[in-house]
């Protein structure tokens, strides 16, 4: 008998509303969830390609012990309470010498996070870090250190904007099903978009306007906007001042900023520069400068990320329609108390607070502890900074492939006394591990609730559509199998995933069963927008925007320092990395269908530089940096700046279970130094120099 199911996807961290249909255990079709308007019944091809995966005899299918060298592929099938057994007496002999703060936990955030967290607080480690760090970390805390809020809890009024300008946020790819629906509607209507990138990307043949920058030029374009909005006075005065602190000083600032000083930095001439200024401010507050998504070009990004929201501030667009808001949550809809969470109870005191990071301490003192500074990995294992990390639990997320040096990362590693992996697939991390703790794929699995703060605010439910198709368990099972057998299961008082539903409601007049129609509970009816004259619930210390950072100033850190020219290397190429369409970070490259649409990446270098390397397309080439070196193909084209290369982010995979994508192009993480934004603590994943040769 056919059924809908109605949950949520994980083929990436957007958790897209989904509906699967279903008939005899085998999932039939998955489309967008029909509930959800903006939705249109549509989903990307990594959500089409769910099907492949979870069918995928290439998945981690069972519990594995290793039993030959790290990433031989050599593994002893094993019992779940065998492996969960193995695990914890190996914890418990190396805390016993080491402490439990000898212990790393690193996850790709999601619906478990809030466990995850949980867990390494009831085994006494301070040591928790997330994805969200290397992607997005230096956004976070220009978020913060502007309005009090993270990048987490802002977005973008798609809808209603009348001018949205991009900067490498190429959201025609990274998609948001919802949001994308929503903005197409929009530029139908109209609504103009601007993207800036050195690289012509899919978004960018979308958009009216399009600027080839110079790579890691942003910044001192955006300080040239600001040059122009402050002079012509473009700006909203009254909404300037009401809400920004620091305006003075900015407009001291910014004098020496000017469009004919930027078009040296960017290769964007000044003319457009005042163009652009003049345009936007047209329909302010109706504008979008977007802040993005991942934050972790240059060593500059968290001042780079600040000067987006200041463009935003000046337009008056924060909190106003058709430009940012701020998102709404439980108590906004009226409600007295929010999903109630493990990591609020009580744990037992640290013998050892330090974190292996520094985040929120020492190293990163602004950063947000509560993502870490996942850059710090491999310097805290190879130098025992500030004590020996021996214990590594690496949850759906693949630090190998994932931050910059691919052998540093790797010599770090095999460092590690006990690797702990638990993921749907085998990645690079995942192959050097001990031992492999299968999770089942999210079609097969309930995850805790999501609270989905938004405008119209709502809980979203992801709930199991079929079962097990191998011997997997969810994540939220396996961590609480470890914490019993670590002395700490009392922590997590559930047996179910019914059972952690009722635990998140237990405050709220929500039941369970209210979900089951349409796989969410909606809390406003109504978009919940706060009063824009006086009724915005700044985070900062001033209640107002802060172009002068109380958060940054008081540690130490100047809100705006000089602008610092950009360094040049002839004969060079400024290495690039981002996404497509088809893949998710490092994770689907071995998937079934996805492998057939991208297969591997090649290196986009520009033609003009190509023929002067006699390079033509498809050319075998070695590419070369501080860091490493590999081969992989060229993609000679004229799409991109004469100082950029570009590669897709994920491949470069040589783990022997991953026999699609293995030996497929190269890991982008090879080529990357070790270059950071010191302040926020992401990683500057477009900052490297490589060469190029002709093999």
């Amino acid at each position: 008998m056919k059924r809908v199911v109605n949950t949520l996807c994980f083929m990436c961290s957007v958790r897209c509303p989904i509906q699967v249909e279903v008939e005899n255990n085998q999932v039939l079709r998955i489309r967008g969830n029909p509930h959800v308007p903006a939705m249109n019944g549509g989903i990307c091809p990594k959500a089409a390609a769910a099907i492949a995966g979870l069918n995928d005899n290439q998945r981690v299918r069972f519990p594995l012990i290793r039993t030959g060298e790290r990433g031989s592929g050599q593994w002893k099938r094993v019992s779940w309470t065998e492996a969960l057994d193995y695990t914890a007496d190996r914890c418990k002999d190396i805390f016993d010498k080491y402490g439990a703060k000898s212990s790393i936990y690193c996850e790709r955030a999601n619906l478990m996070s809030d466990i995850s967290k949980s867990f390494q607080k009831a085994i006494g480690s301070p040591n928790h870090f997330t994805h969200d760090t290397v992607c997005k970390g230096s956004i976070n805390t220009a978020c913060r250190s502007i309005i009090g809020y993270t990048d987490g809890q802002i977005n973008a009024d798609w809808t209603n904007a009348k001018h949205v300008v991009l900067y490498g946020r190429n959201v025609f790819e990274s998609i948001e099903i919802k949001a994308m629906n929503s903005f197409i509607s929009a530029l139908e209507n109209g609504t103009k978009l601007t993207y800036i990138d050195p690289r012509v990307t899919i978004t960018a043949a979308k958009a009216t306007d399009y600027k080839m920058i110079r790579p890691g030029g942003d910044l001192a374009l955006n300080y040239a906007l600001m040059h122009v909005i402050i002079e012509e006075k473009l700006y909203d005065a009254q909404y300037v001042r009401r809400w920004v602190e620091g305006f003075e000083e900015l407009c001291s600032f910014v004098i020496p900023y000017t469009p004919q000083w930027a078009e040296k930095e960017t290769g964007i001439l000044a003319e457009e520069i005042v163009s652009l200024a003049r345009e936007v401010s047209k329909v302010k507050p109706a504008v979008v400068f977007h802040y993005g998504y991942r934050g972790s070009h240059h060593p500059t990004e968290t001042y780079f990320r600040r000067s987006i929201l200041i463009l935003n501030a000046l337009m008056g667009s924060i909190e106003s329609k058709g430009g940012l808001f701020i998102k709404k949550g439980l108590k906004d809809a009226g409600y007295k108390a929010g999903l109630k969470t493990f990591s609020s109870q009580k744990f037992p005191e640290m013998e050892d607070t330090r974190r292996f990071d520094g985040c929120g301490q020492d190293k990163f003192p602004i950063a947000d502890p509560a993502h870490g500074v996942g850059f710090m990995l491999p310097h805290a294992i190879l130098n025992e900074d500030p004590y020996p990390i021996k214990v590594l639990f690496a949850f759906r997320y693949d630090p190998l492939l994932s931050n910059p040096d691919y052998n540093t990362n790797l010599k770090a590693l095999k460092k590690l006394d006990l690797i702990v992996a638990s993921d749907v697939n085998f990645g690079g991390t995942t192959a050097l591990a001990d031992v492999v703790l299968p999770e089942s794929f999210f079609l097969e699995r309930s995850d805790p609730l999501q609270m989905g703060s938004s405008l119209k605010p709502a809980i979203n439910r992801r709930t199991a559509c079929v079962g097990p198709r191998f011997d997997t368990k969810p994540m939220w099972w396996i961590v609480k199998q470890l914490a019993d057998r670590l002395g700490a299961g009392h922590y997590f008082p559930y047996e179910t995933a019914e059972d952690i539903w009722n635990y998140q409601l237990t405050d709220l007049d929500i039941k369970i069963e209210d979900f089951d129609e349409t796989g969410f509970v909606s809390l406003s009816d109504k978009a919940i927008w706060w009063d824009r004259n006086d009724g915005i619930k700044f985070k900062t210390p001033s209640a107002k925007i802060e172009v002068l950072s109380n958060l940054m100033e008081s540690h130490g850190i100047p809100s705006l320092p000089p602008y610092e020219a950009l360094d040049e290397k002839p004969g060079a190429f400024r290495l690039m990395c981002g996404r497509c369409v088809a893949h998710t970070n490092v994770m689907t490259q071995n998937n079934l269908y996805l492998n057939h649409l991208v297969p591997e990446n090649r290196l986009w270098i520009n033609d003009r530089r190509a023929k002067e390397l006699g390079i033509t397309n498809n050319d075998r080439i070695l590419v070369e940096s501080k860091a490493g070196k590999g081969e992989m193909c060229a993609y000679v084209t004229d799409m991109i700046h004469p100082e950029a290369a570009f590669m897709l982010h994920g491949f470069g995979h040589v783990e022997v279970d991953s026999k699609r994508s293995y030996g497929k192009g190269a890991s982008d993480a090879l080529f990357q130094e070790r270059l950071h934004d010191k302040i926020g603590g992401s990683p500057a994943l477009d900052h490297s120099w490589i060469t190029v040769t002709k093999i």
